[in-house]
């Protein structure tokens, strides 16, 4: 069991004394593109936008970004107008830009500073409230998650040993110091080579460094299949869309009543040009809308003699064509019906199943319920039936 400073309520985000320092200063070869990856797209957004709009979302202030030397044009496009930001140049490492971002800040004077990397953009601020709340018993806090995974030992392609996991933690930023003591233990770090984190430059100067619990989604942005992968899990949430749909026709006598292509016994039906089938008159509109294409009435005019008297299933299944053709499969559809009679509930699974066999899709992936308007209104007088619907629908 991992034992991890616990949060305090009565520090959690008590940030108005912390500053903040991004690293964004490299060149993000593994990630390829033509820009360092901070400056690419991630969720609509630059890397590097995420990062600081969260640092700042957190009350952190101000907030030094290092960066490439001539890259101040992309960087500042990439954060806008956002208040309290600096920039400095970083160095050829990552520790000798976080020196230089924290002797950027020594004229603050901040009791905390938060170090974060621009490569882990989704921050969540629970992990920031747990780090400071740490800093209240400890000179420096580190987000970690646990290693769930068997790891060994390998050379040479071969595996040489086990190694214990119990004790292994997977390291995370931001990280958190006081920041006097953190600044020191970067002027004064003596290791001959780079340092791999903060918390190693504050280890080596005697700091104590506490652990808080991080988060899955702070995983690092390293490679370009990492960029690619999200932007196209973005793509795909971009790719659903739902259409709406609404329709009312009068109740006269005379007429069958149709409704979500069932033919149902009542003394009354539905007036219009074609069976009048008001609920799959508005699933149509809904699918039209959903693929922009219009409404029914663009579609099959009821000046057009040829839909005189015509199935509404026609064009139901028209419709759904043109969704097919479009790129888009039909998720799922939900249709109500308002009207005080007939009672519907007795055709519910027969209306289902009729819509769900014009669509060619699942029956479970199609809903039909009703309502009423409590007597209120046209439906409630009993003088016609609405119906609405809704149609969700994917990219493929």
């Amino acid at each position: 069991m991992v034992a991890f400073s616990p949060p305090s309520p009565a520090n959690a985000g008590v940030v108005d004394v912390v500053a903040a320092v991004v690293v964004a200063a490299g060149k993000g070869v593994r990630a390829g593109g033509s820009v360092p990856k901070q400056f690419a797209m991630w969720r609509g957004k630059p890397l590097l936008a995420h990062s600081v709009q969260a640092l700042i979302a957190a009350g952190a202030a101000p907030i030094i970004v290092a960066i490439p030397e001539g890259f101040e044009p992309m960087a500042r496009a990439a954060l806008g107008d956002l208040p309290l930001v600096r920039f400095v140049h970083g160095g050829a490492t990552r520790q000798a830009s976080v020196l230089a971002a924290l002797e950027a800040l020594a004229s603050d004077a901040p009791r905390d500073v938060l170090i974060h990397d621009a490569a882990r953009p989704d921050l969540p601020e629970a992990v920031i409230s747990g780090l400071l709340a740490a800093l209240e018993s400890h000179p420096g806090a580190i987000p970690v998650l646990p290693v769930v995974d068997s790891v060994v030992r390998g050379s040479d392609g071969l595996r040489r040993a086990h190694v214990e996991r119990d004790g292994l933690f997977r390291v995370q930023t931001p990280q958190a110091f006081h920041f006097d003591a953190i600044l020191t233990a970067h002027r004064g770090w003596s290791g001959a080579a780079e340092a791999g984190d903060d918390a190693a430059v504050a280890e080596a100067a005697g700091l104590a460094v506490a652990l808080v619990e991080g988060h899955e989604r702070l995983r690092k942005i390293t490679f370009a299949t990492d960029l690619e992968e999200e932007n196209a899990v973005s793509e795909r949430a971009l790719s659903v869309r739902t259409g709406m749909g609404f329709d009312v026709h009068r109740l006269v006598a005379g007429e069958e009543l149709w409704l979500c292509g069932v033919r149902i016994d009542h003394p009354l039906g539905l007036s219009g040009h074609s069976d009048a089938d008001v609920a799959i008159h508005a699933l149509v509109d809904a699918l039209l809308g959903a693929i922009g294409a219009g409404d029914i009435g663009d579609h099959f005019p009821p000046s057009d003699m040829r839909w005189k008297g015509a199935s509404s299933d026609r064009f139901l299944a028209h419709a759904a064509e043109l969704v097919r053709d479009s790129g888009h499969v039909i998720s799922n559809v939900d249709v109500t019906i308002i009207c005080e009679a007939p009672k519907i509930g007795p055709h519910k699974q027969a209306m289902r199943a009729r819509l769900a066999e014009v669509l060619g899709m699942a029956q479970e992936r199609v809903s039909v319920k009703a309502t009423t308007t409590e007597r209120l209104g046209t439906t409630g007088r009993g003088e016609g039936i609405a119906a609405q619907a809704i149609a969700t629908l994917i990219a493929v």
